[in-house]
């Protein structure tokens, strides 16, 4: 089965290089978008079942500042 990417390496570059680093390798890209890609479906899942919760079909902003904590 092939994982769905979400985050493009363009977008892990300019972000590495954003805060400070010089040169980013394509397994450093590769990394960073693993791990924010995990992290990210922790707080869609956790955010989802905060607007069930609440009785709706809508995850707002809220909901995803909430699930972040």
């Amino acid at each position: 089965m092939v994982k769905q990417k979400f985050l493009s390496h363009n977008a892990m570059g300019k972000l590495l290089r954003a805060v400070g680093a010089l040169r980013v390798s394509d397994d450093a890209q590769t990394a960073l978008a693993a791990v924010l890609e995990e992290k990210a479906k922790v707080i869609a899942t956790e955010a989802k079942k905060m607007a069930e919760h609440a009785g709706r079909k809508t995850v707002t902003e809220k909901d995803i500042y909430l699930a972040n904590k």
